[in-house]
């Protein structure tokens, strides 16, 4: 006689094992997200005050100084607003999960209707509807995880993710920062302002190339819009440092 087998143990292959747990995007989305958030902040942010600067200066020391002082004014900020957001949503969480608990013990009737009309909405009737219900409001946890995602559609923050967040936000942003600033320590400052924009634009491209490929949406789409933005964004800075351009001779 042959042997049971577990019918959910052995209903995938190998091979979507290790994609769903090494390949699939949304492991990645998270970090990416840090990656892109910090980077492109910093490529735009210091391109623009460089290229203001240079506009209005034509002096590549005080083009330094300050996208310097920008680079790391801007990422230490950065960082900061990347830990205390994701704290900030994981106190927003627990208190609307509390919230739900209360609501729970304090007006179950309600609560059990509005799982109802959850489910309803999503084409549920009948006898269906009402075990789907009934095994739902029989758990307290189970019962809150669904209104947390369904009703206020919000999921559960890591706290201790905050601080590799900020972590991945800060460094990305340096990185980000220095890229446009590079041509400036080498090349005469018309030159420098050219290939910084070119530098930038790339970078962006191929960032956009990128989350496009990992996350969804297509690549070069993807690639030429964070490019026409982030460019775009940061020639308004170039257009101020022309506005107010420093006299001849001062």
């Amino acid at each position: 006689m042959s042997a049971v087998t577990d019918p959910v143990e052995n209903s995938y292959s190998y091979h979507e094992h290790q994609h769903h747990i090494h390949g699939d995007p949304h492991k990645r989305g998270s970090g990416l997200a840090d990656v892109i958030l910090g980077g492109q902040d910093g490529l735009v942010n210091v391109l623009g005050i460089i290229l203001g600067m240079a506009a209005a200066t034509g002096d590549n020391y005080l083009v330094i100084v300050a996208g310097l002082s920008a680079t790391f004014a801007e990422s230490i900020s950065m960082a900061a607003v990347a830990y205390t957001s994701t704290l900030a949503d994981s106190d927003y969480y627990e208190s609307e999960r509390a919230r739900e608990y209360r609501h729970i013990q304090e007006v179950p009737n309600l609560e059990r209707t509005e799982i109802q009309d959850l489910y309803y909405r999503k084409g549920f009737r009948g006898e269906l509807l009402e075990r789907i219900v009934a095994t739902i409001t029989e758990n307290e946890d189970v019962w809150v995880a669904v209104m947390m995602a369904e009703e206020h559609q919000l999921t559960p923050t890591d706290r201790k993710q905050a601080m590799r967040s900020a972590v991945i936000v800060g460094f990305s942003a340096i990185i980000g920062s220095l890229l446009p600033l590079l041509p400036f320590f080498f090349l005469p400052i018309q030159a420098s302002m050219i290939l910084s924009v070119l530098i930038t634009a790339l970078a962006l491209f191929f960032t956009g190339v990128y989350k496009a490929r990992i996350m969804v949406g297509r690549p070069v789409r993807s690639g030429l819009e964070m490019a026409l933005i982030g460019t775009v964004s940061a020639l308004a800075g170039y257009l101020i440092g022309l506005l107010l351009k420093a006299p001849p001779g001062s």
